[in-house]
């Protein structure tokens, strides 16, 4: 993988993090599950229409100032040299963006969107604005051209409530009708200006599919005092085990059919472990874990709870406590590049993302397969998720990571 593509995985991933800290401060007991490739891609579209402390503010909040565009962009006020190969200059020549991230973003784009047989990922990206603005025609085309959104134009003032209905029925659309209301009634108000929507619908079969009739009733630890009755699914086979180094913890990598895409479990050795796995997760951490060469191919008997999960956040807060302020403001937004007029500002960020997590993968699909066990006294090495854990959805190829979650809340 290459210097610029690397360090686009990597800023998703601070990013996710980051955003996952944020979501995790109040009720730590509740679950959590997003898309961190999702919202930066979504986010990465205003992110082009920024100028000034806006887009430096999204740039460092979306870790975007430490990849290929970001330092360009900045080197190219302070006519400073940046470093690039001749391919990726070819590239860019040819990319209606100036830059090497947007040409990363729908290459990977382009790569999600052809998983192959046995994978559906939906991902649906729009920009809704009030009607009577005036937007440049070059950042249109652009936002269309490398994201594959086109701006919308509503009338938030005089019609909010049809304003939201069309914006979900969009992504209702969008999203073969997983997500049917992503803005709840009251969220959009009159004063709305510009809307973000950023949706992701997931489905893929296990490499391995479980046996259902393997599938029992199992206790599922929520803490050393409590626990509540799982569906706990239970397979034997060989699979990729490794530790967590320094944060007590096992990980368990579940490919999917193909193994272009791969869930990785991280499953703290204590009950009440959850906490200290979560202190230790930063970026070098979670890039070490996750990382093919840390794991090692295993004989594993494993039982993983068979869970679903429909999250929905207001990210506005959160992104504002990271640092992205200006772009909130009606007084200090910046989105000179995607508008002439001065009053644009970025009112809403909502993200919903939805899981289901089963024998025959994620969310349920045909599929033909079968396990051939051995008879030979083989040792299996346990791995039991009957207490909190973590876990995310990665794709292979990129070691980009397209969800984040947690599961310790049946």
């Amino acid at each position: 993988m290459d210097f610029a593509k690397d360090s686009l995985s990597k800023a998703i991933t601070a990013f996710g993090l980051d955003l996952y800290n944020e979501m995790n401060r109040g009720d730590t007991s509740q679950n959590i599950f997003f898309s961190p490739m999702s919202i930066s891609c979504a986010l990465s579209m205003v992110f082009m229409g920024a100028k000034g402390s806006s887009k430096t503010q999204m740039g460092q909040v979306l870790h975007l100032d430490r990849t290929t565009e970001g330092r360009r962009s900045a080197a190219s006020e302070k006519r400073l040299p940046t470093v690039a190969s001749r391919h990726q200059r070819e590239v860019d020549s040819h990319c209606p963006v100036e830059g090497g991230i947007n040409v990363y973003f729908k290459n990977l784009l382009s790569q999600l969107n052809n998983l192959g047989n046995g994978y559906l990922l939906n991902l649906a990206n729009s920009l809704f604005a009030q009607t009577g603005y005036e937007f440049l025609q070059k950042y249109l085309s652009d936002v269309k051209e490398i994201y594959g959104a086109a701006l919308q134009t509503v009338d938030f003032y005089n019609s909010t409530e049809e304003a939201r209905q069309t914006i979900n029925a969009v992504i209702d659309k969008q999203t073969r009708g997983k997500i049917k209301e992503l803005f709840a009634p009251g969220v959009i108000e009159p004063q709305a200006v510009l809307v973000l929507a950023n949706a992701i619908y997931f489905k893929a079969t296990w490499q391995h599919q479980f046996d259902p009739e393997l599938t029992t009733e199992r206790e599922f630890r929520l803490n050393e005092n409590e626990s509540k009755s799982v569906p706990m699914m239970h397979q034997k086979g060989k699979f990729k085990l490794g530790d967590a180094a320094g944060a007590n913890a096992q990980i368990l990598c579940l490919p999917y059919l193909g193994e272009v895409l791969s869930m990785i479990i991280l499953l703290p050795n204590d009950i009440s472990g959850l906490q200290q796995l979560e202190q230790a997760m930063n970026t070098e951490n979670f890039a070490l874990w996750t990382a093919s060469e840390n794991v090692e191919e295993n004989h594993v008997e494993m039982y993983i709870p068979r869970f679903k999960l429909e999250e929905a956040f207001d990210l506005n807060l959160a992104l504002q406590s990271l640092g992205m302020v200006d772009v909130f403001s009606e007084a200090k937004a910046n989105l000179s590049g995607m508008s002439p007029s001065s009053q644009l500002y970025l009112s809403k960020v909502i993200h919903k993302a939805y899981v289901d997590v089963n024998e025959v993968g994620t969310e349920a699909a045909a599929a033909t397969g079968a396990v051939v066990s051995s008879r030979s006294l083989v040792h299996y090495e346990p791995f039991v998720a009957d207490h909190p854990f973590l876990f995310c959805i990665q794709h292979n190829p990129t070691s980009t990571t397209l969800f984040l979650g947690k599961f310790c809340s049946p």
